[in-house]
């Protein structure tokens, strides 16, 4: 791509560079260069059990070799259908050093959404867990696929010898009621295979690494089709942007290497944990604790903030959902959070109020990044510094990203600093493509001056400091008579409410202005509010347009599997009411 352009801004992160270099190598160089530097240093920790680099890059290449063993070519698809278990990095590196293409599976799926992600994809092989939940729907899934090859993943191996054996006279080590004839097993494969990985050639910038699903807000999910080099470059243009001291009044600098240690909440099927997470820690040699499931507990979220207690992460990579679980929580008090250093919200807007709730209880800093499955994910991220984040921005695009703002109805037309409209994004971490999805490429790519743009469907501007601002999503968009109201500037304001531990808004046939604003909340723990008290808030902080005219208190908003607040299901919920 030709040269990245001067961010227009007099707050730029100091020592961050506008561009990058080093990213036209394979994936899986990230676990083989840290595992030749660091071979004894702590990698994925599980339960308490650790393993290292080398342990790990020894299992993924026995994996490689596996695979290649059962006619896995180069480009083939393999699908990985695990919660975060320490498997995941070892399967998921030893599906690429084998050439294959790896296809993330959200553990949560339904069978029929399995399958249709098998099928999409062409998948020949899956790596799914032993669990009375996800093998069962593992092998209703794969029937009427490609799928031919079926590896079983039981965690008892991955844990402390004494809570192994535990864990197997008590009963509580996962497992399926009955497997299938057949189907392999992943220690199996560890024990029968050797650490010599075949030999593939890589190009970097044009073989797929990964297959991944977007959400399917607006349809059948697609598979954004990532190569290589877009995983390597986001995962270094984000060690670039972070700058953070590393002791009490020290110097901002990169994340040395070995010194941190990640709290893997997020979802390693998904984007935002795969590259943030699972790929930042090996590429910086840090730790990385797998959390398979992060609302454990009773009440919810307290096994997390166990594990935050007691093996002390420095880096917390998470959606909104989660930081406001740990500041609502009821038992936060009795854990200490003071080893966290450091903060990256996305996956959603971060209300500020939430932002700084979490701040001053844990002493740690919040900075907000923006991205997509389509851009691997990162595309611009606030400074890392509080005297240059601005609260209610994402900041600036990271190096080597160029952001444009379009007018919504072409999205070929740039629109003047300040003007909201359709953001754009070039750079190295822009997928190829939809899988075998064409017509959909077209209504999302854009040539301009030469380079090629993804159209986000996200609704924003550039300031007059040249911080970028999500106004919302293009479809989100409420049309109250004629006015354009984004829901979440009125959710910002919700939030602002004392009471408030969710919100979620949403536009709702009205026939006086075709549209109004119905708002939903699910109140602190404790709390107890009227819906006029809220509505009353609301009224002295918004114009007449954005002003919800209805309030439906809810115990819980419905979230994905990320943590995402599902706007998308509390409308088809409202449509199902009126129509009842």
């Amino acid at each position: 791509m030709s040269k990245t352009m001067e961010w227009p801004t007099p707050y730029w992160p100091e020592g961050v560079p506008r561009e990058i270099s080093g990213y036209d190598k394979p994936v899986y160089s990230l676990l083989d260069e840290t595992a030749q530097q660091f071979p004894n240093y702590t990698y994925t920790i599980f339960n308490g059990a650790k393993r290292t680099f080398s342990q790990v890059k020894n299992a993924a290449d026995k994996i490689a070799n596996f695979l290649y063993s059962q006619g896995i070519k180069k480009g083939d698809r393999v699908a990985i259908f695990l919660p975060n278990i320490p498997h995941y990095p070892e399967i998921y590196f030893g599906i690429i050093k084998a050439g294959a293409i790896c296809v993330t599976c959200n553990p949560l799926y339904t069978a029929s959404e399995l399958n249709y992600q098998l099928n999409d994809s062409g998948a020949k092989l899956v790596f799914c867990m032993d669990h009375h939940q996800f093998y069962p729907t593992a092998v209703e899934a794969i029937k009427e696929t490609d799928v031919e090859t079926t590896v079983i993943c039981n965690v008892k191996s991955y844990l402390p010898k004494i809570k192994g054996l535990m864990g197997s006279l008590m009963g509580k080590i996962p497992q399926a009621e009955k497997h299938e004839p057949g189907h392999l097993f992943y220690d199996d494969i560890l024990k029968s295979y050797s650490t010599t990985p075949p030999k593939v050639d890589i190009d970097p910038s044009k073989d797929l690494a990964l297959i991944i699903y977007t959400g399917g807000t607006t349809g059948l999910p697609k598979g954004a089709a990532l190569v290589h080099s877009n995983l390597v470059s986001n995962v270094i243009a984000m060690e670039e942007w972070t700058r953070i001291p590393h002791e009490p009044g020290g110097e901002p600098e990169k994340p040395r290497k070995g010194f941190h240690c990640f709290l893997g909440v997020l979802p390693f099927y998904h984007s935002f944990g795969m590259t943030t997470c699972m790929l930042g820690a090996c590429s910086s040699a840090s730790r990385l604790i797998c959390v398979p499931d992060p609302r454990a507990g009773n009440p919810p979220f307290t096994e997390v903030l166990k594990l935050v207690n007691d093996f002390r992460p420095t880096m917390l990579i998470a959606v909104p959902t989660i930081f406001s679980a740990f500041v609502n929580h009821s038992k936060l008090d009795k854990f200490d959070l003071s080893s966290i250093l450091a903060c990256c919200s996305g996956g959603a807007p971060m209300p500020v109020e939430l932002a700084k709730n979490f701040e001053e209880k844990t002493g740690s800093i919040i900075f907000e990044g923006y991205g997509l499955s389509e851009t691997s994910p990162i595309v611009c991220a606030n400074p890392s510094f509080k005297e240059k984040r601005k609260f209610g921005s994402v900041g600036f695009p990271v190096p080597s990203t160029n952001v444009k703002i379009l007018d919504i109805e072409t999205g070929s037309q740039e629109l003047p600093q300040g003007e909201d409209g359709e953001i754009a994004v070039s750079g190295p971490q822009v997928m190829q493509g939809y899988w075998r999805r064409p017509q959909a490429d077209a209504e999302v790519m854009r040539d301009i001056d030469g380079e090629k743009y993804f159209l986000t469907g996200d609704i924003g501007h550039i300031d007059e400091n040249g911080y970028i601002l999500i106004t919302d999503r293009k479809k989100d968009v409420i049309l109250v008579g004629g006015f354009n109201c984004y829901p979440r500037e009125v959710e910002e304001i919700l939030f602002q409410h004392p009471k408030v531990a969710q919100a979620a808004v949403i536009g709702v046939p009205d026939s006086k202005s075709g549209e109004s604003v119905k708002a939903f909340v699910q109140l602190k723990e404790g709390e107890d509010a009227t819906e006029q008290e809220i509505l009353d808030f609301c009224k002295e902080r918004l114009a007449g347009y954005k002003r919800p005219r209805s309030l439906e208190f809810r115990d819980e908003l419905p979230v994905s599997a990320v943590g995402k607040v599902l706007r998308r299901k509390l409308k088809e919920e409202e449509t199902e009411q009126k129509a009842n």
